[in-house]
């Protein structure tokens, strides 16, 4: 029996797609922090993190479900593509009072989904809307880059690229207590920006 670490993901999509069903649990489990990361990495006013995992999953899944190896874009890049628009599409279609924090997202990712646009495996934005949308990201980042301490900077990228409080304090050398109240003062800087 071959190693599924040892594959590429377009040849275990093959045997996928041929019935060894365990493949998709092996690309989901693979895949899952990409997933948190990404999650992370979108900044929600009085949202929840763990909303935009589930839905970040919910990209992987389809991404599973729906790849073809014979296109030009590989595996990897089209899970990127269907995470950041399952998670972007989530945050657009939340119209209701109850889920007012999911319409006021502001990205904190480093531009890399913006470029990964191309294609998509759901449905297709506006170009115009999407030009916009990276121009105010690229605003926000500018900005919060000249108005954020360094300090405020480094916890900010160690919270972006998954660590926790705990993780953070470790890290650089601080209390858990002062990375609450520096990623409280970043929130807070983020929220006069608006």
């Amino acid at each position: 029996m071959c190693r599924y670490n040892e594959m590429t993901d377009e040849a275990l999509i093959e045997r996928l797609r041929a019935g060894e069903s365990a493949i998709a649990d092996y690309l989901m489990e693979k895949y899952k922090g990409l997933v948190r990361k990404k999650a992370r990495a979108m900044f929600l006013i009085g949202g929840d993190t763990d909303d935009l995992i589930q839905e970040g999953m919910i990209g992987l899944f389809k991404a599973v479900r729906d790849y073809q190896p014979d296109r030009e874009a590989s595996f990897q890049s089209f899970a990127n593509i269907c995470i950041d628009r399952q998670i972007y599409t989530a945050i657009k279609s939340s119209n209701r009072q109850k889920h007012q924090p999911l319409n006021t997202y502001v990205s904190l990712s480093d531009g890399e989904a913006e470029e990964n646009f191309r294609d998509s495996c759901v449905e297709h934005d506006n170009p115009e809307s999407i030009l916009i949308d990276r121009e105010n990201v690229a605003a926000l980042e500018n900005e919060m880059k000249k108005s954020l301490s360094p300090l405020e900077n480094r916890v900010l990228q160690l919270y972006l690229d998954g660590n926790g409080y705990m993780d953070i304090a470790r890290i650089l050398g601080k209390t858990p207590k002062s990375i609450d109240n520096t990623l409280q003062r970043i929130r807070g800087k983020i929220k006069s920006y608006f």
